[in-house]
């Protein structure tokens, strides 16, 4: 692929994405592209030098990597969420676009409340968290979660974005000062739901995901729903995403469970 234009080399590459089942074959040698050659989409079509030596290699492995089940935020470094651009790396697990409505249900609670204080169990990169933090600018936002690698990237996405959010190390509500009992207007978690009898089943890239974060079914959340009501104030909320099908199981609605702490 040295020497040849920018858009010849992502119809070459949409052929190989395809041929190897790649969804979006288009689209993700697109953003692949655009993370290699440092540019934008408009870039991409515009640009008449073709590629460098050095280019084509970076492209071709970074191609060869997809192909073999690496997901594309690994490759870029990259995930957007709702308005945020966050860092993901491996060893984390890579938020999803189903997530974004988990938020959605956050706000709707949080509707009429003044300065609201939240906690977010289980951040991961620090997507959910960050995401209330940037839009909500009276909230007072907490993390925990159990992955010191989590963390650190939850504390370095926060500083990136200029959000102010702690994020502490601990499982579930370990790592909160015992003051905080009873103070919160929202409990909000993407808790790890994936069966054991299902792993075998997930996508390559999927499975790139640390099992910590995927493996679980419901039993976190079953813990949650026990712990949780020690944090709400009165009138305080308990939501979580849930796997697709365990809606029934759990009382939820599609992907979201959310419970209120009466008086």
């Amino acid at each position: 692929m040295s020497g040849l234009r920018p858009s010849e080399v992502l119809r070459r590459a949409e052929r190989y994405l395809e041929v190897h089942g790649v969804e979006s074959p288009r689209a993700t040698a697109e953003i692949m592209l655009q993370d290699v050659l440092r540019a934008d989409r408009a870039t991409l079509y515009s640009r008449s030098r073709g590629l460098s030596s050095a280019e084509a290699r970076a492209f071709g492995r970074a191609l060869c990597r997809r192909c073999t089940g690496t997901p594309l935020q690994h490759l870029t470094g990259h995930q957007a969420f709702r308005r945020l651009d966050l860092e993901v790396r491996p060893g984390v697990f890579v938020p999803r676009p189903e997530t974004e409505v988990v938020v959605d249900v956050v706000m709707e609670k949080l509707a009429n409340v003044e300065a609201p204080r939240i906690l977010d169990v289980g951040t991961g990169t620090g997507a959910i968290a960050l995401s209330i933090a940037a839009e909500l600018a009276s909230a007072r936002v907490l993390a925990t979660d159990l992955s010191a690698e989590a963390v650190a990237l939850a504390r370095r996405n926060a500083e990136r974005l200029g959000l102010d959010v702690a994020i502490l190390e601990g499982d579930l509500f370990s790592p909160l000062p015992i003051e905080l009992s009873g103070s919160f207007d929202v409990v909000v978690s993407n808790p790890p739901y994936v069966g054991a009898e299902d792993w075998d089943a997930l996508p390559p890239e999927v499975r790139s995901d640390p099992e910590l974060a995927l493996l679980g079914g419901t039993q976190v959340h079953g813990r949650l729903a026990e712990e949780a009501p020690a944090w709400l104030g009165t009138g305080g909320s308990l939501v979580m995403e849930i796997g697709a099908d365990q809606g029934e199981e759990l009382a939820g609605r599609d992907r979201v469970v959310a419970g209120d702490r009466g008086g």
